[in-house]
């Protein structure tokens, strides 16, 4: 298993609990001639109430009072700069921007790039995981009754792509490309307890 695999599994697994809690969330979208971009982001916190050196597990207690207990598996640097009443803010950002390209070149393809930051040696445990997915594939159809645009990828699968705005939909013809661009990051932070 890759080792980026093998740090999301490890973050989903001893987040899992935590995300589920109400929190903050926030969407928008924004569009202009020819490109829609959709954003979302989900941030939760919660403080670190015991810690289990021998377990490497902390408990950790959600806005809503839930107290969620997260075991820190090796791949968390730092785990002996934690502290009861540190704050653990959890951020998931994610987006999807699609672009006209006019009378593209044919060429589709699809291309992933991962990313991967970890607290320094002697910072509090913290860090990112995250992505980048970009497909660029042809328009291949276009169906103003439907509202939809027939679009087929790099690897000749095939997709309707429903377009609501009657100006986008206007613009769109057989033979120009869509790029899709996704991206995606979950990130940890941990601030010191506050003093009192």
């Amino acid at each position: 298993m890759s080792y980026l695999k093998w740090v999301v599994s490890a973050v989903i697994v001893a987040a899992a609990q935590l995300a589920a809690a109400q929190g903050q969330t926030t969407a928008n979208v924004t569009h202009e001639p020819g490109k829609a971009t959709v954003t979302g982001m989900h941030k939760v916190t919660a403080t670190i109430t015991k810690i289990d050196a021998d377990t490497r597990t902390v408990t950790l207690k959600r806005h809503d009072g839930k107290l969620v207990e997260a075991e820190l598996g090796p791949e968390v640097r730092n785990f002996d700069q934690l502290k009861v009443g540190d704050v653990v803010t959890m951020t998931y950002k994610e987006s999807l921007t699609l672009s006209l390209k006019k009378g593209g070149d044919g060429e589709t393809s699809v291309q992933e790039t991962p990313q991967v930051e970890r607290a320094a040696a002697g910072e509090k445990p913290g860090g990112m995981v995250g992505r980048e997915v970009k497909v660029t594939a042809n328009v291949v159809a276009v169906d103003t009754k439907t509202k939809t645009v027939t679009l087929m990828g790099p690897e000749g699968g095939t997709m309707d792509l429903r377009v609501e705005d009657p100006q986008q939909l206007a613009n769109v013809q057989v033979g120009d490309q869509v790029e899709a661009v996704y991206t995606e990051a979950f990130a940890v932070s941990v601030k010191p307890a506050p003093h009192k």
